[in-house]
């Protein structure tokens, strides 16, 4: 139906140059002027297209924070979601030393910079970054605590080295700038002579060892000695150097120092307000807060404060909506979505930032913003059990096991269960289920969303190409897709010939895992199972497409001692996916296209028959 005045929305969209679907979210979102809803349809008023040039701008002009970690900076330049009644919730708390343990690049730096800008005592009035925000509006309560401390803020996510040596130097460059930024001390009458000469000596770098790991401790009285008020301490990341030890061997140096540093500056300090830490694993069991009965733990197990590290879902439609591309509310959410902190469902915001940023193009943006070395490990270290849990979860199957809260680095290689904790806490994993059994957290955690399979996926490529370089591995994978058979047995052969020795191929199952493994780099096109029930047996490997226009594939495997029986070897495998019904399990997903592949091996020698149904 036509309306004098007026365009349909196709219309509109093909004299703009649009689609029908943005012009739609443009009519909705009230970014063109006079558009009218008549009945269920949208339509766009004749006048505003007149010489009309659309700008794509979102609503909101601001640039997007991406990487900005500056409190100041994110809240007055950039597009901001407002995290600050964290504050509030803090302050009705208030735990003498509080311990925030979430996933990278879910917000901690950004969060502890706030509460540095929040509560920091400085010469410059702070509380305009304050006044518009929703912190504001809670009362003289929370307010009148604006600027009333000092702070002592030192983050650690950037302690990144191969040595203790270069660590240990990093540390101490870093304590020494955060004394150095408080130069009201240098010359401070309220600190005795034997304080300013330490004072001088950390800042300069020529105090000892001893002196640098009661920084804290001595920072904080000479803060509270001159400026009457205790001070508060932030520690971000404080595990970043935990972790680095674990991986480059240095791990007890990392431990001894930074516990003698947390046991100074937080147990038993009358120097303290209260002190804030962020960082991905409790590690309590490392003694780092050894004796510290005022610690209180949030992790992402833990509901309070759960809506404050990342987006909710909320926050994810309005920033769309002010970009202009509500409608890709439902991409963004198979993408980046998925996370579970305590009771609050929770998106990726440094994903959903980028993800926006880069014209709502989906890709794994978190992948390269740290190191994935925790599923290398994992998967160095998995008995046969846990690759098989590894399998499902590749597949978006769920796992039952226990979380413990208290995991640390080394019980990957002591205790190989511990991997479903480390997943966890550190977001490859999200809890669907929780239940609470002897005391123990039992949890059902399967991936958040497309972007960690995709993780998963390209750690699992990473760790086979020592055996099968990548190139090989599509090479392999494409021809099975165009049934190219002569090309798959060459491929094949040629990986036998230069990878495998005598020793390793006298039992099928070598064969199997071999292919399996092949197989588990396809997971984001297709749904990887082995050894399942199908028809009226157990086949061996399944590919189930996740896109309508690819065939499902059914693999069976033979392996025999002598080269003459490969043809006929071959043959049997094809005929036992035949009467035994194996592609049964794809035909009652409505799959009808369905590829049958016979592998027969002796040795280094490969035969591959194949019928398509």
């Amino acid at each position: 139906m036509r309306y004098e005045g007026y365009y349909s929305t196709t219309e509109a969209a093909e004299k703009l140059g649009l689609t029908t679907r943005r012009i739609q979210q443009m009519c909705k979102n009230g970014e063109i002027r006079g558009a009218t809803q008549f009945g269920s349809r949208w339509y766009v008023p004749s006048d505003f297209l007149k010489g009309q040039s659309v700008s794509l701008q979102p609503v909101d002009r601001k640039a997007l924070p991406i990487g900005v970690s500056d409190y100041k900076k994110a809240a007055g330049e950039y597009y901001y979601i407002d995290k600050t009644l964290l504050i509030k919730d803090f302050l009705d708390t208030k735990p003498q030393v509080s311990l925030f343990t979430r996933p990278r690049r879910f917000g901690k730096t950004l969060n502890m910079d706030m509460m540095r800008t929040f509560f920091e005592k400085t010469d410059s009035d702070t509380s305009i970054y304050f006044k518009d925000k929703k912190i504001w509006s809670c009362g003289e309560k929370y307010t009148k605590e604006q600027g009333k401390y000092p702070i002592i803020f030192i983050t650690l996510k950037d302690v990144k080295f191969e040595t203790w040596k270069a660590t240990l130097s990093k540390m101490k460059e870093l304590i020494a700038q955060e004394f150095a930024r408080h130069r009201e001390l240098k010359n401070s009458d309220k600190l005795n002579d034997y304080d300013a000469t330490r004072y001088n000596k950390i800042v300069d770098g020529t105090a000892d060892d001893v002196v640098y790991e009661s920084a804290l401790e001595i920072l904080s009285r000479m803060l509270h000695d001159h400026h009457g008020v205790a001070p508060i301490i932030i520690i971000d990341e404080y595990d970043v150097p935990i972790q680095q030890g674990h991986f480059k061997d240095f791990y007890n140096e990392a431990i001894s120092f930074l516990r003698n540093f947390f046991s100074a500056g937080l147990k038993d300090n009358p120097h303290l307000s209260f002190a804030l830490l962020t960082g991905i694993l409790r590690v309590s069991k490392e003694s780092i807060f050894s004796g510290l009965n005022n610690i209180k733990i949030f992790s992402i197990l833990d509901d309070k404060f759960s809506q404050y590290f990342g987006f909710t879902k909320d926050e994810v439609k309005k920033f769309l909506s002010d970009y202009g591309c509500s409608e890709k509310y439902e991409e963004v959410c198979s993408w980046y979505d998925g996370y579970l902190f305590g009771n609050t469902e929770i998106f990726n915001p440094w994903s959903v930032i980028n993800y926006i940023g880069n014209d709502c193009i989906p890709q794994a943006y978190w992948q390269s913003t740290g190191s994935n070395d925790i599923i290398g490990e994992i998967l160095a270290n998995a008995t046969p059990e846990i690759r098989e849990n590894l399998e499902l979860l590749i597949q978006n199957k769920s796992v039952l096991s226990y979380v413990d809260e208290n995991v640390i680095y080394p019980e990957i290689e002591k205790n190989p269960s511990s991997i479903y904790s480390f997943l966890l806490f550190t977001g490859y994993l999200r809890v669907v289920e929780r239940t609470l059994k002897d005391n123990r957290n039992m949890c059902v955690v399967k991936i958040p969303n497309k972007e960690i399979s995709f993780v998963y996926a390209n750690e699992i490529l990473s760790k086979f190409d020592k055996v099968i370089s990548q190139s090989t591995a599509v090479s392999i994978q494409e021809a099975i897709y165009q049934k190219d058979i002569v090309k798959l047995q060459e491929l094949l052969r040629k990986f036998l010939l230069e990878t495998i020795s005598s020793f390793d191929y006298a039992e099928e199952s070598f064969y199997h895992g071999l292919i399996i493994g092949i197989c588990a780099i396809m997971n984001n096109t297709y749904i990887v199972e082995s050894n399942r029930e199908s028809g009226e047996g157990r086949y061996d490997i399944m590919l189930t497409p996740q896109e309508k226009d690819l065939p499902g594939i059914v693999i069976e495997l033979k392996s025999c001692k002598k080269e003459e029986e490969l043809d006929s070897i071959a043959q049997k495998a094809i005929n036992q996916i035949e009467n035994k019904s194996y592609g049964t399990a794809l035909k009652t997903k409505g799959i009808t296209h369905i590829l049958k592949l016979g592998m027969a091996f002796c040795g280094k020698r490969v035969k591959i028959d194949i019928i398509e149904e």
